[in-house]
């Protein structure tokens, strides 16, 4: 099934169009369908997760940059790294962005299926041998490139660092240390730009299948992660 297809079923919209102003208004089905199926822009391959608005307002593309998330409750700046990467290196770079953490981390599956207002749920997985994780996340390769409503976060408390796989197919890192990441980042030719915009800064589209919740459900399952695990409700702006 191609995106067309996935986004007439499955997907819905988000982003930061005004209302009533969406990009995709109006289109004819022609004009929705070659702009849906186009995969490359320039040396920059997007995965089948989601594409950006139909304007083109941000043009995806490699590279990284450095900013910082603010803890509106202590006042603290958390340093963090946002990082794109073409989709034949991007799972590759995820799994060695993940050794900094050291041997034992924990993980948070993150998930938006059939929360089309906006909302996702963290399930959490406590002490699991990085080595182990690995190889469940090589056996679901595919879901955790192509599926727009499920991302991976993996962290180590006792550091602390994050590295976050979201469900655009970014790779988002965090903490005090993040600058242990730039030397892999480089290693696969991401370079550090300032300036550049990533596919969450402007109006863009999420595509998903019902067979990637089937695969989300077995993967929950080899990671020992029970429905009933404590998670949160968090927004996507």
């Amino acid at each position: 099934m191609g995106f067309l297809q996935r986004f007439l079923k499955n997907t819905f919209r988000d982003g930061h169009a005004p209302r009533g102003r969406s990009s995709f208004e109006n289109l004819s089905d022609e004009q929705l369908e070659e702009h849906l199926s186009v995969t490359r822009y320039g040396d920059f391959t997007l995965t089948d997760a989601v594409r950006p608005s139909y304007n083109l307002e941000v043009v995806p593309q490699a590279g990284y940059r450095h900013d910082y998330y603010l803890d509106n409750e202590t006042g603290v700046k958390i340093p963090v790294i946002m990082a794109a990467a073409s989709k034949e290196k991007m799972f590759d770079v995820f799994l060695d962005l993940l050794d900094p953490l050291g041997n034992e981390v924990d993980v948070v599956l993150e998930t938006s299926h059939e929360r089309n207002l906006g909302g996702h749920q963290d399930l959490y997985r406590e002490c699991i041998d990085l080595p182990v994780l690995k190889s469940i996340l090589y056996d679901f390769d595919d879901a955790l490139l192509d599926d727009g409503c499920m991302g991976l976060a993996v962290l180590n408390p006792q550091i602390p660092l994050e590295v976050q796989f979201d469900e655009h197919k970014l790779l988002i890192m965090y903490g005090e240390g993040v600058k242990v990441f730039e030397e892999i980042l480089e290693d696969y030719g991401l370079r550090n730009h300032t300036d550049i915009r990533f596919i969450t800064e402007a109006e863009h589209v999420h595509s998903s299948t019902d067979e990637f919740i089937r695969e989300f459900e077995q993967m929950r399952y080899r990671l020992g992660i029970d429905h009933s695990d404590p998670y949160e409700e968090t927004l996507s702006f």
